[in-house]
């Protein structure tokens, strides 16, 4: 019997990443940084999260792509409960539409709600999880409300 993995996040009940077969490719990547996505070489169908299967085919069959990272926000939700002291409250959790066609759930940086609308752009980062994985966040990318709002200040004065 192994030991339990050590708790980056003193008290926190997120559990330990279970690596598989299926999906040790995706978190290894993760922690180099890069997000890659799972695909059938019998009929190049993307799928996230990863699966034994295609979907579509029924292969066993496949490799992975590596994603630009860009997509828009399909859609999010707001968690306020339970609180865990892995997490800053309120926790901001995004739906992506990435641009290969997939979608992927993560945890969103710190944002303004304002600033959230339905297919506004996003990107994809990786930062340090609560027991020390390496996992995607999100950030919004291009302009947000606070920035149009300058934009529009600086127009008026010039």
């Amino acid at each position: 019997m192994t030991a339990p993995d050590t708790q980056t996040t003193p008290g926190t009940a997120v559990p330990p990443i279970v690596r598989t077969h299926d999906n040790v490719f995706w978190f290894d990547a993760a922690a180099e940084g890069r997000l890659v996505i799972q695909r059938c070489t019998d009929c190049e169908t993307l799928r996230h999260p990863p699966a034994p299967a295609c979907p579509r085919c029924r292969s066993f069959e496949w490799d992975s792509v590596e994603s630009s990272r860009q997509g828009t926000l399909h859609s999010w939700t707001v968690v306020h409960h339970p609180k865990d002291p892995a997490f800053t409250y309120p926790l901001l959790v995004g739906l992506v539409d990435l641009d290969t066609g997939t979608r992927l759930v993560a945890d969103f940086e710190p944002t303004d709600l304002a600033d959230l609308s339905a297919n506004c752009p996003v990107e994809v980062y990786f930062a340090e999880h609560a027991r020390g994985e390496i996992l995607p966040r999100l950030r919004l990318t291009g302009t947000s409300r606070q920035d149009t709002a300058q934009q529009q200040q600086g127009a008026s004065e010039a």
